[in-house]
């Protein structure tokens, strides 16, 4: 009996070790599907643009742009309450292109597209993104110089002043940014709940000012913060609309439909300049960027489309007028270097003056152009004008500068359209990598923004 008994416990030794192994490469398969699904069903922010709709790109300033516009541009729901959460991060408005771009919603790729048509300048004209923007973020983990909170008793910060937040121990920006918060909220903190959650104020330093606050514990269900910091009225102004033509309203007219005298020079630019002098329907009214939908919905009705204020390609054929029919014009246009062509011959040949300094500008930047094609893309330009330009003219490249990737200076890189986004990278891996060949694999750029950087290199 004794044989039997031991064949059956090897039996059930190795069945027993067989199913342990079934189930141990089970649970590793079942591990490994649901991190591929996990992966499918989260695709990073960027591939989110492929899903949204974006329409023609056009000027635009930032700080005008609600949920709406960001959208148009086309960004997804997700990145658009990044962008708006860090705008109010920043103090309510985007001072410079510089500071939009550190918004990390926003790719290299995708503000390379939209920073000729960004309206602000590159730079701050202060100091205030490098200090103001830092104590956002560094006041949280005490990364600055602190300064003691000086808290006179009980207190309720609505009724605070600038100069009163800066006795209590805060920046004058840092107090500006407070009440642009409290601005946005709609004139008042509400309560020490929203009173915490300004970004300016680090969580120990509420904790300091916390038992001395003359606010609600508790912020009222039915409260909703305002949208734009620019409006500090608690109630929506209203207008009397009447009946108008959009082709024939002027500045003021779209001044007193509400809009800012910026915005409304937006809705001017467009129509002018991308839409050939006149909307044609309702739909080109509606991709405006700073025209939101609940706008357009209420001009709507008001909005009147005479087909004899349409204009047909007005731009175009003025300037072609003034080439064709200018017998004063003297310029041998088919001996003219487009890189040595001037100002004055540029308005000779029919460009107006705001075009003619786009393009002297674009040209000076790239240092020369390569190719014709350049001339053509420049932006906000009649592109059919400058394609009879570069058909007549001829265009020598030879004396435009070319480095390789290891010997360009450091400030042209940082300046040049085409490598200024890269530019750190380059200096960075050119330290210990001394070889174009090399640089260019660990840059891994798009092959088109690739073929535009080789254009300047030898």
């Amino acid at each position: 009996m004794k044989p039997p008994f031991q064949f059956s416990a090897a039996k059930n030794y190795f069945l027993g070790f067989a199913t342990s192994g079934a189930i141990l490469l089970s649970g590793l398969f079942y591990f490994d599907h649901d991190k591929n699904e996990e992966n499918q069903t989260n695709p990073t922010e960027q591939i989110e643009f492929t899903n949204v709709e974006k329409t023609e790109l056009q000027e635009f300033d930032p700080n005008d742009l609600d949920e709406n516009g960001w959208k148009k541009l086309g960004f997804s729901d997700k990145q658009v309450a990044t962008i708006l959460k860090y705008k109010n991060i920043v103090g309510g408005e985007f001072t410079s292109k510089a500071q939009l771009k550190k918004c990390y919603s926003i790719s290299e790729e995708k503000f390379d597209e939209l920073e000729p048509y960004i309206l602000l300048p590159d730079k701050a004209e202060n100091s205030y993104e490098s200090t103001n923007y830092k104590s956002f973020y560094n006041s949280n983990q005490g990364n600055y110089e602190k300064k003691e909170l000086k808290i006179p008793g009980k207190f309720n910060p609505d009724t605070f002043s600038s100069a009163d937040f800066v006795k209590m121990g805060f920046t004058e920006k840092q107090a500006n940014s407070i009440l642009k918060y409290k601005q946005y909220l709609g004139g008042s903190f509400i309560s020490k709940e929203k009173f915490k959650d300004c970004f300016i104020i680090s969580e120990e330093n509420y904790r300091k000012m916390e038992p001395f606050l003359l606010l609600p514990e508790k912020t009222p269900e039915n409260f909703t913060a305002k949208t734009n910091f620019r409006n500090p009225s608690s109630e929506k102004e209203k207008f009397s609309y009447q009946k108008f033509d959009p082709n024939i309203t002027d500045l003021e007219g779209w001044r007193k439909l509400g809009f800012s005298e910026k915005q409304a020079q937006v809705i001017i630019n467009y129509r002018d300049r991308n839409l050939k002098g006149s909307f044609k329907n309702l739909d080109d009214i509606a991709r405006c960027f700073v025209i939101s939908e609940e706008k357009f919905n209420e001009m709507k009705p008001f909005i009147v489309m005479n087909p004899q204020n349409f204009k047909i390609n007005s731009s175009t054929s003025t300037s072609y007028s003034k080439t064709e029919n200018a017998p004063e014009a003297k310029t041998d246009f088919s001996k003219m270097d487009l890189n040595q062509i001037t100002f004055k011959q540029l308005i000779e040949f029919g460009f107006d003056e705001k075009s003619a300094g786009m393009l002297l500008n674009y040209r000076k930047k790239l240092g020369g152009f390569v190719t014709k094609q350049q001339i053509v893309e420049t932006y906000d330009i009649d592109k059919e004008l400058a394609q009879k330009l570069v058909s007549t003219a001829r265009l020598d490249h030879s004396n435009v500068p070319k480095y390789t990737l290891v010997s360009a200076p450091e400030e042209w890189l940082k300046s040049h359209p085409y490598f200024k986004y890269s530019a750190d990278k380059i200096i960075y891996y050119r330290i210990s990598y001394p070889s174009d060949e090399k640089i260019w694999k660990f840059l891994k750029t798009k092959p088109e923004y690739e073929a535009r950087m080789r254009l300047y290199l030898r």
